[in-house]
């Protein structure tokens, strides 16, 4: 896909997953028979993204010869760094990235391949400064960041203590945002974004029904339940652009 490249986030330590007594390397753990970092990457190729960097930490090394073999087709850098937060991993790759626009997805972000593609289609459509995020209304975290979103569907504001969307780990970030976050200071990736829309920056909401952020074992059966269709997504008032 002309213009977009793609990273993945999956340097994330997994510890509710090994609290519970999981040994799986989070992005190994399957939901519906399929380790989630495959259901990331099958998601990029179907969205047309040809060439994937992706970071995981160092007790995860096995995961990079997994997806080697699972994927030898795939243009894909792998990156073996244990960083102190989702910010300094989301620099990592922000630094690989040369093209126009940059497709990342957390590896917990799991959501059925349709709407990831449709997400990527509709966000494709925004002007090229800006920076848009999938948004959803199924609060399936233990912390979900609210967004407030305007009837453009511009992002007015992210955080505070509840609200209708909430981020879903999936974004389309434009070139100049990947230098800002080349010299910003943020603890955590949803500190940053919510910087970018504090500055004014053109942020935008795309709404998926249903993306599980699976970070425990009860996200697991969750997300098995809504690719079976043994439970709906939550009602939208739209899936697409918001406004």
């Amino acid at each position: 896909m002309s213009g977009l490249d793609g990273a993945i986030l999956a340097a994330g330590e997994g510890s509710r997953f090994r609290a519970a007594g999981w040994t799986t390397p989070k992005p190994l753990i399957p939901v519906a028979g399929v380790p989630l970092i495959e259901h990331t990457i099958r998601h990029f190729v179907a969205s047309g993204v040809a060439s994937i960097v992706l970071i995981v930490n160092e007790e995860s090394r096995g995961v990079v010869t997994w997806v080697q073999a699972r994927f030898p087709s795939v243009a894909l850098e792998c990156i073996v760094k244990t960083t102190r937060s989702s910010f300094e991993s989301f620099q990592v790759l922000m630094s690989r990235a040369g093209k126009e626009r940059t497709l990342v997805s957390t590896v917990d972000a799991w959501c059925p391949n349709e709407d990831f593609t449709r997400f990527v289609t509709v966000a494709r459509e925004h002007p090229p400064e800006a920076t848009v995020l999938a948004l959803t209304p199924l609060v399936a975290d233990e912390r979900p960041l609210w967004a407030r979103v305007g009837g453009t569907g511009r992002i007015t504001g992210l955080g505070g203590e509840s609200g209708r969307l909430v981020t879903a780990g999936i974004y389309l970030i434009p070139a100049h945002v990947r230098r800002l976050a080349a010299v910003a200071a943020a603890s955590r990736l949803r500190e940053f974004l919510s910087t970018l829309v504090a500055s004014g920056e053109p942020v935008h909401g795309v709404v998926l029904p249903a993306v599980v952020d699976v970070d425990r074992p009860e996200d697991v059966a969750l997300a098995e339940a809504l690719a079976r269709g043994t439970i709906a997504a939550p009602a939208t008032r739209a899936s697409g652009s918001l406004g």
